[in-house]
């Protein structure tokens, strides 16, 4: 399929993780951006159709054009559970809480959990997403009909290569793999859970694993303070030590949250290359603190942004996380320069695609990229003045200005209607859902 968008200020990369908004003419075929043109300079360049030979043309008046948002760390299956462990602690929150949830959770509540956190992120223009789930089959099944680019992990815990339960979690990894290797937009990787669930020897059975199989890694470390504490008591070490030294780090691996750091953890993950996915909000919420984000980027980490799972932030919108990023640390450090709106709204693009190992594929408007963007109604009081692009996304856009999203060429959402879920059977079934597992 062709499309032209026609006359439509685009967000574009500019010098070294910033960005400059120019009105553009833009060109897909396919699934690829074939041509992105600035309308000043449009007469310098032979455009590779026009709006008489596209299949369809877009009109880019009051509208802006940007990359699709990454969601750099999520649980997509936990949306049926929004609001349910509000205000608790971490421990309660997660072990009196959640854990009994899922265990009363069938395969088709998690089919019917993914559709709607599905639904939520097209709503508010995110295309790619890092997600930890528990139910393989049901979630992959589910992100392939909605047409979203996701990695997808299975939790996996246990003690060693000799628990029955981790054996188990980790042939769901394996075979979810297999299904979905020639999958264009689904790929699999390992996820051990975090350090508290997932020992020493299993972390080392996993990395050989995932060196073995070239997967990437997804995993929660550092989220709390007990958790540093536990680990060092029993392993002598912090969980980013101890995940180096289980060689977790060998290949691509997503961190999530990384709150308590010392300073030998911050060299660990510069050294290793490792992707920080902050999630700010989630991290707030449970009262585990505020990450040191504005000292790894000056080490050089690379910082990618993320929700949680709805079920601990209570929302998967890309843009309330970006504006919670973008303003906590300026308080947190008494520094009005500190994460600007340009600094976060990488994360969300640029520097999620690295974490997804696709920083050459998606997460910038450019030709030759997968045509992963997103359209925003800029015609809305929260534009208006249009002073400031980059700076409105960060401070006052709030995700209903989305009108369209497309992933891998194809449209998923326009003029605020999405094309490929059922909204009203999602929210239907996930009501059925949370009726019988509370008892309603």
């Amino acid at each position: 399929m062709k499309i032209f968008i026609k006359e439509i200020m685009t967000v574009l990369p500019d010098q070294k993780e910033t960005f400059v908004v120019r009105e553009c003419n833009v060109y897909i075929e396919d699934d690829t951006i074939r041509a992105v043109i600035e309308c000043d300079q449009k007469k310098l360049y032979r455009a590779p159709f026009s709006d008489k030979t596209a299949d369809k043309v877009i009109d880019g008046k009051n509208k802006l054009l940007m990359p699709g948002l990454i969601n750099a760390h999520t649980h997509i299956y936990m949306n049926f559970m929004r609001g349910l462990g509000d205000d608790l602690s971490f421990d309660n929150w997660l072990f009196k809480t959640i854990y009994p949830m899922e265990e009363k959770m069938t395969p088709e509540d998690a089919y019917w959990g993914t559709c709607l956190g599905l639904l939520e992120m097209i709503e508010s223009g995110t295309t790619g997403f890092i997600d930890m789930n528990i139910c393989m089959e049901p979630s992959c099944k589910a992100i392939t009909e909605a047409g979203l680019r996701g990695i997808v992990s299975r939790g996996l815990v246990g003690e060693g290569p000799d628990d029955e339960g981790g054996i188990r979690r980790i042939k769901e990894t394996m075979e979810a793999r297999e299904n979905y290797l020639d999958n264009e937009l689904i790929e699999v990787c390992m996820g051990p859970h975090a350090p508290y669930s997932c020992s020493e020897k299993m972390q080392k059975y996993i990395a050989d694993l995932a060196m073995e199989y070239n997967m990437k890694v997804n995993m929660h470390l550092s989220e709390s303070r007990k958790e540093v504490a536990d680990c060092k008591k029993k392993y002598k070490a912090t969980p980013i030590a101890l995940a180096e030294r289980a060689g977790l780090f060998n290949n691509r691996t997503i961190a999530a949250h990384c709150v308590h750091l010392s300073a030998e953890d911050l060299d660990i993950l510069a050294e290793n290359h490792v992707t920080v996915a902050s999630n700010p909000v989630s991290n707030m919420k449970l009262g585990n603190g505020l990450a040191a984000v504005p000292t790894m980027l000056k080490k050089g980490i690379n910082v990618a942004l993320g929700t949680d799972g709805a079920a601990s932030n209570n929302t998967l919108n890309m843009f309330h996380e970006l504006s919670i990023m973008t303003l906590i640390h300026k308080g947190a450090t008494e520094d009005a320069t500190c994460i600007s709106a340009k600094e976060g709204l990488f994360m969300m693009t640029t520097a999620g695609a690295k974490a997804m190992g696709k920083e050459y594929e998606i997460g910038s408007v450019e030709t030759g990229k997968k045509a992963d963007l997103i359209i925003l109604n800029t015609n809305t009081a929260s534009f208006i003045p249009r002073n400031n692009y980059i700076t409105s996304l960060a401070y006052s856009c709030n995700g209903s200005e989305v009108e369209t999203v497309i992933v891998n060429g194809k449209i998923l959402m326009e003029n605020r209607e999405v094309l490929v879920l059922d909204k009203e059977k999602i929210f239907y079934e996930v009501e059925k859902t949370m009726n019988r597992m509370i008892g309603k």
